[in-house]
């Protein structure tokens, strides 16, 4: 797991530790001093650690005149122990929703296991969507970690399935995916 780092192609456009309204502004990330681990595994230096033992993060891109952010994920989303939802909804997005933003591409090609506990914070976050027409997608998540989601009820509180689930995001900028990715969920609604 020490070589799977956060996208890196899109830090000439956006670095969430020099970005003053990011969460993680001014953390510092070595590329050789391995700090944190999931389990017994380390990780790649590079993920933000947002006080969960299992789940980490890194923000790879923000847009604050669109209204979006594209976060990457790595680890296992342990709702169960560590409430992973909760660290998340309350440092990571209620930190960029103060900024905003509304729009919430969760990359998860990296989230290896799910584990559930209740919805009431997917329930808020998608409350506080909803009062801006905002949304969040789940992009690339693995079928096994989406199953279970969905045994939850999550898929009601945030966008994925279908097209969403063996997505090409790489080969977008991040506005184009943004729009490609809006475009879709207009559809569905639609």
């Amino acid at each position: 797991m020490h070589a799977i780092e956060p996208y890196y192609r899109w830090l000439d456009l956006y670095n969430s530790e020099e970005d003053p309204s990011s969460p993680f502004y001014g953390r510092f990330h070595s590329e050789f001093e391995y700090t944190h681990q999931i389990y017994n595994y380390l990780i790649h230096p590079q993920w933000d650690d947002l006080g969960s033992p299992t789940l980490f993060v890194r923000i790879i891109y923000c847009d604050y005149t669109a209204n979006f952010a594209i976060i990457e994920l790595i680890g296992e989303w342990n709702d169960a122990i560590n409430n992973d939802i909760m660290l998340l909804k309350r440092d990571v997005i209620d930190a960029l929703a103060q900024e905003d933003i509304r729009y919430f591409i969760l990359i998860g090609e990296n989230v290896l296991n799910f584990h559930y506990s209740d919805d009431s914070y997917y329930e808020e976050w998608f409350e506080d969507m909803n009062e801006f027409d905002g949304w969040a997608a789940m992009i690339n998540f693995r079928p096994h970690v989406l199953s279970e989601m969905n045994k939850c009820n999550i898929d009601q509180y945030l966008v994925n399935g279908g097209e969403f689930d063996d997505f090409e995001w790489r080969t977008y900028n991040p506005n184009q995916l943004f729009n490609k990715i809006n475009k879709l969920i207009n559809n569905r609604l639609n």
